[in-house]
């Protein structure tokens, strides 16, 4: 795992007003719409989903007043598709007078697999309370239960716990209104006589659409927060479907307007009821504030939002400037994480040199915008930098670039390097060739975060062939194994894999699983 919870109590935030009122300037419209539950169903094993299982249809949803439910009994409901929102059903009772009251519960769940788990024997090491379950009371019927937590799902399963042997409850009219700052009017579409590929745009589109909220939020279902990782991939995505670019500079603004006193970025912010920066750092993080910001002024330029945010961006920079020696390496501390993906098996120094590399490049462009007059310094440390890499951290007889005192191979140091352009294109193209060879198929790696690196740099080598060919078999999988939207992890190898201990505080809705629209829509235009 790449991530552990960080506690930094003594960290000083700033709260600046000024950025902070910009940022609720760009506050976006939730759109919302009313969907009602499709089907009735029943869980049905079938070794070609994920986990084995999946749900076979009993009955259309519309007949679901037909059904009256006592102890025990159980019904699952299918919306059709995956929705984000809130849930609401009408309940009455039929027989005797309501001597008891009715006993009931709820379980929400975006994929089939969930409903198969008992929230009693999980023992993972992330809450348990993000389990989405509800256990209700009602003295009182007819009554309309409407819910005020918002969920992320596709399946509602309705599990009576108790009535009384005198009556029968009966549930109907089960609706969920959805909400999103995506609209659907606005979004531009792909075409290709590709088949797969169109899903694979789909189901991405789907992906981003359930994310956007009043910030880009990194899951629905689980932690509802902004993370900058995130908000990086989510913005490319962004610009290439919705172009909802009010969303993401306020999520920037959002950053800009809380970072600590010592100039880093939190790696994430909560943002309801309170704005609040977690303690939580990460030196790739941190940098790609400057890359979200270069991005977007590329995009669509903003001279207010350039002057605002770049001395923010410029800070950055400045605080991590202690992890480059003289020579042009970059020193990474345990004490500030290097993300790059969940997985620890690998060594990530040589993709924190590339990621000091790609994200230099973008601050060096924000600073000719600016006219910043310390262009000459930054161009010098990114020579010392790139100078570095090719004489330390290239080996030529192998054509791959090493990482660590073992000058270990992996695939992460070669797609960072490829994407810090650091070497000609021919290089580069001669780099991918040879990790195509030695180090695929890819191992180790669970999160569409690293493989949206990956696929990206084999378009950029231009290898675009071997690029769709790796979307096929890690996004085109999801889908084969059930997906409606794309998932935060997902090892091939190892379908149910979760960070946390159990597949049911998996988030099956995950923004930054979404690139394939902006990876399509870039690189086979």
């Amino acid at each position: 795992m790449g991530f552990q919870f960080q506690i930094n109590s003594d960290v000083v935030f700033n709260h600046n007003k000024n950025l902070l009122e910009k940022a609720d300037r760009f506050r976006p419209i939730l759109y919302k719409k009313q969907s009602i539950a499709q089907d009735i169903v029943e869980i049905v094993s079938d070794d070609s989903k994920l986990e084995g299982v999946s749900v076979k249809k009993i009955n259309d949803a519309k007949y679901l007043s037909d059904i009256k439910m006592t102890r025990d009994n159980r019904i699952i409901l299918d919306f059709g598709q995956h929705y984000v929102g809130k849930f609401s059903i009408h309940i009455d009772h039929v027989g005797s007078p309501m001597d008891a009251p009715l006993y009931f519960k709820l379980k929400f769940s975006e994929m089939p697999n969930e409903l198969a788990h008992s929230s009693e024997q999980y023992d993972g090491w992330l809450s348990k309370s993000w389990i989405q379950e509800e256990t209700v009371h009602l003295d009182k019927l007819p009554a309309t239960l409407e819910l005020p937590r918002r969920y992320s799902f596709r399946y509602v399963e309705i599990q009576v716990i108790d009535t009384s042997p005198k009556w029968h409850a009966v549930f109907s009219n089960p609706t969920v209104i959805t909400q999103s700052s995506a609209d659907t009017a606005n979004a531009e579409k792909w075409e290709s006589n590709d088949a797969e590929l169109l899903d694979i745009y789909d189901v991405g589109l789907a992906t981003l659409f359930d994310c956007m909220q009043d910030v880009f939020e990194d899951g629905p279902k689980r932690d509802r927060r902004l993370w900058l990782g995130d908000l990086r991939l989510q913005a490319l995505a962004n610009y290439e479907t919705f172009n909802n670019t009010d969303l993401v500079k306020r999520c920037l603004y959002l950053f800009g307007s809380m970072a600590a006193e010592d100039g880093r970025i939190s790696a994430n912010v909560f943002t309801d009821p309170n704005y609040i920066p977690d303690d939580t750092f990460m030196y790739d993080y941190s940098l790609f504030f400057i890359s979200i910001l270069d991005d977007l002024e590329k995009h669509e330029f903003n001279q207010e939002l350039l002057d605002d945010l770049y001395p923010i961006a410029k800070k950055q920079w400045t605080y991590i400037t202690q992890f480059i020696d003289e020579q042009g390496k970059v020193i990474t501390d345990d004490n500030y994480t290097v993300f790059v993906d969940w997985s620890n098996k690998f060594n990530k120094e040589t993709s924190a040199q590339a990621i000091t590399i790609y994200t230099l490049k973008q601050l060096i462009h924000l600073a000719k915008l600016v006219k910043d007059k310390d262009i000459i310094n930054l161009e010098h440390i990114l020579y010392k930098l790139e100078d570095y890499t090719k004489n330390n951290l290239y080996d030529f007889e192998q054509h791959l670039f090493v990482s660590g005192q073992e000058k270990e191979v992996n695939i992460s140091s070669q797609v960072w390097m490829v994407l810090a352009h650091v070497m000609d294109d021919e290089t580069n193209l001669v780099i991918m060739k040879q990790a195509l060879q030695k180090l695929f198929p890819i191992k180790g790696i669970a999160t569409p975060y690293m493989y949206h690196h990956i696929v990206q740099s084999l378009f950029e080598a231009g290898l675009s062939k071997e690029a769709v060919q790796l979307m096929k078999d890690y996004w085109g999988k999801m889908i084969s194994l059930g997906a409606d939207t794309y998932w935060e992890a997902f090892d091939p190898n190892i379908p149910d894999y979760s960070p946390y201990g159990s597949p049911i505080v998996n988030s099956y809705c995950h923004a930054w699983s979404c690139t394939p629209v902006y990876l399509l829509k870039k690189y086979l235009k």
